[in-house]
């Protein structure tokens, strides 16, 4: 199991120490994320206006919605990938099929040249056997 580490992040102008098993650049990234966020809303005009209670409100609120249609993100590409397996799997089992057909169809048509070659050879004795006779 990985070592838990003391990481120091920058959050808003100050400076915050997160504990953690994650490693430094995912602790960055997540602190990178949040003071992108804080810009993005102090781009509001309004927001600027509202209590620090309500900024701290609105700013969870927005990543809580970033977070949820994220997931859903996911799960309607797990969805798409589960179809996907799915037509891929019955791509596969149709291509079977059609392998041992083909393969059917194969041996039918070499018996089938088989038996011709055996009523050719019995047509030449005939024949034979015609014109010896005359």
């Amino acid at each position: 199991m990985a070592a838990k580490k003391d990481i120091q992040v920058v959050i808003g102008g100050k400076v915050y120490t997160l504990s953690g098993y994650e490693s430094e650049e995912y602790l960055q990234k997540i602190a990178l994320y949040i003071n992108n966020k804080m810009d993005e809303m102090d781009q509001i005009s309004n927001y600027r206006r509202l209590s620090v209670d309500m900024q701290k409100t609105l700013l969870e609120l927005n990543m809580a919605d970033d977070y949820y249609k994220a997931k859903r993100q996911i799960e309607l590409l797990e969805t798409d990938i589960e179809e996907k397996d799915k037509i891929e799997y019955d791509l596969k089992h149709e291509l079977i099929s059609s392998q041992i057909h083909l393969e059917e169809a194969e041996q039918t048509i070499e018996e089938l040249k088989n038996e011709i070659n055996e009523l050719q050879k019995q047509i030449v004795k005939l024949e034979a056997k015609s014109y010896q006779e005359q």
